[in-house]
């Protein structure tokens, strides 16, 4: 029985979390929720750019900032309501989505099929 509940993924029971992103927390490192919620968004988008060796989509960012609001409070909120966050930051110039040359986050992303 023990082993039934464990095979329950518990990243994959967050709200916006599905078999893509969790593949990513894999990458990253991230098995729990109690290692999400000492994450931070910023830190996580810019690493996963840098072992895909190619930059994410912003709302990458936007779905991390989600999940890991959701591992700290128990909120589940939908990760676009994290848009709004990230596009104000970059008016501040704090978006690390933003392009910038020399960055891994600023990598040409991969066509798929190539």
């Amino acid at each position: 029985m023990a082993a039934k509940a464990k095979a329950k993924d518990e990243l994959l029971a967050l709200a916006n979390i599905g078999p893509a992103m969790r593949r990513d927390f894999k990458l990253l490192g991230i098995d729990t929720v109690a290692q999400l919620a000492r994450q931070d968004a910023d830190k996580l988008y810019l690493k996963l750019s840098a072992l895909t060796g190619h930059r994410q989509d912003p709302c990458v960012w936007d779905t991390f900032a989600a999940a890991i609001h959701q591992a700290q409070t128990g909120e589940a909120k939908p990760w676009w309501d994290w848009t709004a966050v990230r596009k104000k930051r970059a008016t501040k110039g704090e978006d690390v989505t933003a392009f910038r040359s020399g960055t891994a986050a600023a990598a040409p992303r991969r066509k798929p099929g190539r």
